[in-house]
């Protein structure tokens, strides 16, 4: 199976950061600020009403808890850091948000309800139009965060497009598993890693977003002993 929909999705986020890159000396910093504000509190909404869709909330909360000890025993925050920071020294950049800007977008564009169903959806009924309204997304996304965060944007089209294909590798295996209370709860887990990366992006905390994404893992395992 060629994967079609993150090839898609990968190009728009490239296509999108380059945009921003371009227009990134255009922007005042006045306009380049109230642009990140309107983007991180647009992102706290989606990620507001993510959550809403939950139904099992000992689900969620048990997935963020121990997803949270887990990600900290790994620090999978200070792994994607590391790996950034080699990624920007091969390219020789300057940027001091470069890490940043890889480590944000890749999960922003990763934690969302549509990577999965879309991918999802590929797999199981050859139906590209998720991923295609989320490559439009993305690259609007990317292209007001690489005004900010500068190349690493563009670089996060990596890790999503490998994690979209591998997610449809796995529906096509396990599709039986993924009922519609399931995925309600995993957009849930979903939604709340975007509302953190909200709280980040508006300054009022400093949540490792990162370290948290096992929660998700782990509402995928976990789901069919919660939810019937």
């Amino acid at each position: 199976m060629i994967p079609i929909g993150p090839l898609v999705n990968g190009a728009a986020i490239i296509a999108g950061s380059l945009l921003g890159l371009t227009l990134h000396g255009r922007f005042p910093d006045r306009v380049r600020t109230i642009m990140f504000q309107a983007l991180g509190l647009s992102i706290l909404a989606i990620g507001i009403k993510m959550t809403m869709s939950m139904t099992s909330p000992i689900l969620v909360v048990v997935s963020m808890l121990v997803g949270a000890v887990c990600g900290e025993a790994l620090d999978i925050e200070r792994q994607f850091a590391r790996a950034g920071d080699a990624v920007k020294t091969l390219l020789r950049s300057d940027n001091a948000l470069f890490t940043d800007g890889l480590v944000t977008a890749s999960v922003v564009f990763c934690s969302g309800t549509m990577a999965i169903l879309g991918s999802f959806d590929e797999a199981l009924r050859g139906d590209h139009t998720l991923l295609f309204t989320k490559s439009i997304l993305d690259g609007c996304v990317g292209m007001i965060l690489a005004t900010t965060y500068g190349a690493g944007v563009a670089l996060s089209f990596l890790p999503v497009a490998l994690y979209e294909t591998l997610l449809a590798l796995f529906a096509g295996a396990a599709q039986s598993a993924f009922t519609p209370d399931r995925m309600a709860q995993l957009s849930a887990v979903g939604g709340l890693l975007i509302i953190a990366i909200g709280i980040n992006m508006l300054g009022l905390l400093k949540i490792k977003v990162s370290n948290l994404l096992p929660a998700m893992a782990l509402a995928a395992v976990l789901a069919p002993f919660f939810v019937d």
